[in-house]
Parts: structure tokens; C-alpha cells; sequence
């Protein structure tokens, strides 16, 4: 057995198909979801599931110290299936306070119970201005307005407390996900990336000596995710099977 992961947010799209991999590589999987209806699925996967919402504090941190993890995986999300445009501009802002606030229970429940390595969930549309392919050192559009902005400054507000915690933190900067599970079939918008190769780029990032933030999307010119390739060794073409 190599270890223990606590994968919070484990019944989301990419959890669902990250989990697998990683207990093919030997590793325990304690996954988390906030209902109570999906942890047969988690069981039927083979992760050990924990029924608890990151905003709760003392319940996430009671979770992961009963885990004792070596590794944590933030994929926590608050958006509808398939990105339902009705529902998106509620969604956004609840996305970007689980962003903050979730956020800061994860990382102080990880920093309490002794984990080496934290691999948190990022998006790469939300760059601001500037000239493109963009590369991980390009600013974030913390100054936009309306609901392009909220998202931005959820997503600095992650990062930077992953970045500042006192372990070995890795951002992945998704781009628009496409395939299984995601409400469309192919991909759609600047940087779009697979599934597949969303949640391979998180069980490399696993193991991996790198740190920091790592772009992972195609390379269609809207941002570069050479860094990635070179480092943790991540294909945009890699499929389950």
C-alpha cells in the first residue's frame, strides 16, 4: 500500500474518475461527499467515504485526522450538472465561498493533521487581459466585474492560501471540462481539457517533486500548459483506457 489520500469532493466528475486510478496505484482513497445518497457509489468504487461539507470546520478536520493522510486533493466544486446556464450565476458565487472558505477548512484540517502534499482543484479561464497563450505567472482577473471577477478572486483567494500553507502545495489550473460526466461531449471554449486527462493530471501531481501551478488544458493558444508537461509529465491526450 503506498499511502492514504483524502479526496475531498470524491463524488464530483473528476473524483469519480480520479479515485480509480489512484487505488490502482495502491493508494487508500477517504473520500468525502455532502450526500449521504452517494456514498454506496463511493463504496462500489473503492474509496472509504466520509458524508461531510468542508464548510462544517471541526467536522472536515475530525475527517481528516481520522484518516491520517499523507496526501490531500481538493476537487471540491458547487456547480449544476452539465453547467446548467439557469442556475450558473447562483452557482458561481456559492463556487467561489467553497473556493475561500472550504478552502480554509481544508488546509488547516491538512496543516493540523501532519499531511506532506496538498492538490487543489483551479481553473485557467479566468486570467485576465493580456497577451495569450497564457502562462501560470499571467495575473488573474481579480478586478473584473460581475460574476468573471467573483470567480477570479475565489480562485486567488485558493490558491494563495494552498500556495502560503506549510506543506507541499500543487494548483492545477483546469481548463472548460469536456467528456463523461460533464454535460458535453466535446470541448468547448478557450483551453478546453477531458475528464480523463483532468484527473490524470491530479494523480501525477500526486506524486510528483513539483510544486506551484500548473496550466492543464489543450494547447489551442488560449493558455500554455508546457510547464505541466515538462514537470509532472501530464499528455492532454490521455484517456482512461
Amino acid at each position: 500500500m503506498t499511502g492514504c489520500v483524502f479526496l475531498a469532493g470524491a463524488s464530483g466528475v473528476i473524483g469519480r474518475t480520479l479515485a480509480p486510478m489512484l487505488i490502482a496505484s495502491g493508494w487508500r482513497i477517504v473520500g468525502t461527499t455532502r450526500q449521504a445518497a452517494k456514498a454506496e457509489m463511493l463504496k462500489d468504487l473503492g474509496v472509504e467515504p466520509v458524508v461531510v461539507d468542508a464548510f462544517d470546520a471541526a467536522a472536515l478536520r475530525a475527517a481528516v485526522a481520522d484518516a491520517r493522510p499523507d496526501v490531500v486533493i481538493h476537487q471540491l466544486t458547487d456547480l449544476p450538472f452539465g453547467l446548467d446556464p439557469d442556475l450558473m450565476p447562483d452557482a458561481l458565487v456559492r463556487n467561489a465561498q467553497l473556493r475561500d472558505e472550504g478552502t480554509r477548512n481544508l488546509v488547516a484540517a491538512a496543516v493540523a493533521a501532519g499531511v506532506r502534499r496538498l492538490v487543489a482543484q483551479s481553473i485557467a479561464f479566468v486570467y485576465a487581459p493580456g497577451p495569450t497563450p497564457h502562462g501560470e505567472d499571467d495575473p488573474l482577473a481579480i478586478d473584473a466585474d460581475g460574476l468573471l471577477g467573483v470567480s477570479a478572486r475565489g480562485v486567488a483567494s485558493l490558491e494563495r492560501q494552498v500556495l502560503a500553507a506549510p506543506l507541499a502545495g500543487v494548483i492545477l489550473r483546469y481548463g472548460a471540462l469536456y467528456g463523461p460526466g460533464t454535460g458535453a461531449d466535446t470541448g468547448w471554449g478557450p483551453g478546453p481539457v477531458h475528464v480523463d486527462a483532468a484527473a490524470r493530471a491530479a494523480a501525477l501531481a500526486v506524486e510528483a517533486d513539483a510544486t506551484g501551478i500548473f496550466n492543464i488544458a489543450e494547447a489551442d493558444g488560449a493558455v500554455s500548459s508546457e510547464k505541466a508537461q515538462r514537470l509532472l509529465g501530464w499528455r492532454a491526450d490521455w484517456r482512461v483506457g
